[in-house]
Formats: C-alpha cells, sequence, structure tokens
C-alpha cells in the first residue's frame, strides 16, 4: 500500500485557490502504510547537521504511528524571490510525507481585489473549510492574528514561518531567530577585529516597532559590547531612492566616532552600501562583515571588500513545516515539541534554524550546495 496523496500546487497570482488533489486509493482495514522516507540530502561543510539529525528523529518516531492521510496547506507572502526557496523546501517535504498540499501566495504584487492581510485571511478561512488538519502560514502583520485564532478554534494548528504572530494562538514558529542571528553575524566580525577598544558601525535598526530588525539588532549589540567594543548603530533606509542619504548619513557617524571605527556590520540585505560607507570616509580598509545574499553583496565579496555574509535558511524553513504539521497530527505537540529541542533555545515556541555563515572564499561551494538542494537564492 502506498502512502496517500502525492500531489501539491502553487497558486499564482492573487486568486484564491484552494486544494485541487486527493487520493484515488482507498484504505482498507488492517492495511499498511508505508514509511515516511526522505530524500537522501547532500552532505557538505554547509549541511545543517543538527537540523538534519532532528527531521530524521521526527520521522522516526512518526513512522510508528503512521497516517492514512493527511492535508494541509503552506500561505506564503509570495512566491519569488526570498520566498521561492521557501516553496521549493514546503513542496520537497509534502511530496516526502505524501500528503495532500499546497503552497499558496502571490507572484505579483497588485492593488486590486483585498489588501494582502484580507487575502491571507480568507485564504486561511478556505483551508479550514476545506478540512485541513494544519497550516502554515508567514503572516504579514498583526491583522493576521484573528484568521489563525479561528482556524485554531475550529481544530486546525497553525504554525508561523519567516514572521511570527506570538500573540496569537499559533503553535510554533519556525525561522531563524533574529537576536541570536545578530549575535553570530558580530562574533564573525569580531574574529576579524584588532583587540579593543574601538567603535563598530551597525547598519540596523533601532526602531522596537519593526520588531525583527530591532531584534537583530540587538543582539549584535550586545555582542559586541561583551567583546569590549562600543558598538555604533546606523538606522538602515530602505529603498533606492534613500542609498545616497543611507551612505552619507553612515559616513558622518564614521568620521566622529570617538574611539574610531573598526569595522563595519550590516545586517540586512542592502549590507553592501556598508563599502561605500568607508568609502566616502576615506577607510576602505575597514573590515566588513554583511547579512544576506544579494548579488551586490556577493560581488563585493569576491572582490575582498566584504569578509563574509550571513544567510537564512529558506529552503530549511519551508521544508519543516509540513513535518511539524504532520508530527503534531501523528504523535501530538508536546511530542513533536520534545523532538524539536535541539532546535528550541530559549521559547519553547520557537524553532530556530539558524543561519549559514559564508565566508568570501566560500561563494561557490555555497552556491554548490544551494543547487544541491535545488534553493537558487
Amino acid at each position: 500500500m502506498t502512502r496517500t496523496g502525492r500531489c501539491w500546487m502553487a497558486a499564482f497570482g492573487l486568486a484564491l485557490m484552494t486544494a485541487a488533489c486527493g487520493s484515488s486509493e482507498s484504505f482498507e482495514s488492517g492495511e499498511q502504510v508505508t514509511p515516511i522516507k526522505r530524500a537522501e540530502t547532500p552532505q557538505n561543510e554547509f549541511t545543517p547537521l543538527q537540523l538534519e539529525a532532528t527531521v530524521d528523529a521526527l520521522v522516526a518516531e512518526m513512522n510508528e504511528s503512521p497516517l492514512d492521510e493527511a492535508q494541509m496547506v503552506v500561505l506564503l507572502k509570495n512566491l519569488d524571490d526570498f520566498f521561492a526557496p521557501i516553496a521549493t523546501g514546503a513542496n520537497r517535504a509534502m511530496g516526502e510525507l505524501g500528503v495532500i498540499g499546497n503552497v499558496i501566495g502571490p507572484n505579483v504584487a497588485t492593488t486590486d481585489g483585498p489588501s494582502s492581510q484580507d487575502l491571507q485571511n480568507q485564504q486561511i478561512a478556505q483551508a479550514v473549510a476545506d478540512g485541513a488538519d494544519g497550516i502554515g502560514v508567514s503572516p504579514f502583520d498583526i491583522a493576521n492574528a484573528a484568521a489563525v485564532d479561528d482556524a485554531v478554534a475550529n481544530g486546525v494548528p497553525v504554525v508561523t514561518l519567516d514572521s511570527d504572530l506570538p500573540a496569537s494562538k499559533r503553535s510554533l514558529y519556525v525561522g531563524a531567530l533574529n537576536k541570536p542571528a545578530g549575535a553570530t553575524s558580530a562574533k564573525t566580525l569580531i574574529a576579524m577585529l584588532p583587540p579593543p577598544p574601538g567603535t563598530v558601525l551597525i547598519h540596523g535598526n533601532v526602531t522596537a516597532d519593526w520588531a525583527d530588525g530591532y531584534d537583530r539588532t540587538q543582539g549584535a549589540q550586545e555582542a559586541l559590547a561583551e567583546a569590549g567594543y562600543t558598538p555604533l548603530v546606523s538606522q538602515a533606509v530602505f529603498g533606492d531612492a534613500n542609498e545616497a542619504f543611507d551612505v552619507e548619513w553612515m559616513r558622518s557617524q564614521m568620521v566622529a566616532a570617538d574611539p574610531p571605527v573598526v569595522g563595519m556590520l550590516g545586517l540586512f540585505n542592502i549590507s553592501y552600501r556598508l563599502v561605500l560607507a568607508a568609502d566616502a570616509a576615506g577607510m576602505p580598509e575597514l573590515p566588513i562583515v554583511a547579512f544576506d545574499f544579494d548579488p551586490r553583496t556577493v560581488d563585493l565579496m569576491r572582490q575582498g571588500r566584504i569578509k563574509a555574509t550571513h544567510t537564512q535558511r529558506q529552503y530549511y524553513e519551508g521544508y519543516l513545516v509540513p513535518y511539524i504539521l504532520y508530527g503534531m497530527k501523528s504523535i501530538g505537540l508536546d511530542a513533536t515539541r520534545e523532538i524539536l529541542t535541539p532546535l528550541i533555545e530559549d521559547d519553547v515556541s520557537k524553532i530556530n534554524i539558524g543561519i549559514d555563515v559564508v565566508p568570501s572564499d566560500k561563494i561557490d561551494a555555497y552556491n554548490d550546495f544551494l543547487v544541491s538542494i535545488g534553493s537558487i537564492q
């Protein structure tokens, strides 16, 4: 007997899609469900071994209580760019699990029809109406909390990914935890710095209204201060039209810093601007460490101007969610969370998938790793 439902789909545009595939197989009493078997993951220096081992442990336990069938949906903010590897991971996991499942999200921004938040709320409600056993969602903001709570009230567990809704009734969050991620990036830079004292300019976020950016910045500040350096945060200003202003603001802070700046740390995808600021300040020799895998950042890494970057494991973010949803249905939330303990730090409701540290001389090796798991960034 094979496991049911090897079908998944992605919804393109802003149309509301529902589950459109089911099993053509029937189950008879006493029939054995085929155990879950994961596809082999290539092993190299970037393979997250602890994460892989944790998923294997979860599979081993779930195979003791296999399900005849399960239905789930993963709702993303979009299916392009940052979210494309998440969709790849979620689709692969649902295929391995043999569930009936969809990955849904727009691939084109539009001003027509309902807002993104309203559309996602409709998708959550539709998934409940279609009989989903679990929902994974990358929420836009607190406007999606009520829809999540309604799903849970109707007996459908919800796992958030990429961004969280801790005030909602979601069961777990899956993603890179921003405060530890900021601390990790700071420690990468610290290894390149002269002994303190010295100022480190952080291209970060100082406003608590953007919690993810604020937490990442706080983690970096704390790690630098603990090592004896003076962290100086320059508020990142996003948008191409603001680049010149952003660079000039960093330059002005650098030339006025006391003690002098000894290194620079970028925490977002516009980290490449640190090189422009260092040149404008007449400090091209400063070690610079970045975040994300923007093509401009990668180009400056190849030139030796940026020494390392840090990337989020989007593929694994998507891959882990269906396994968690299946686990919650198969063995329960508490047992699933217990197996995931190696990926939990302080908050038992948050699963930390970690980040990858990519030195400038490992760009090609990292690209090869991404290709091997089908996760081009």
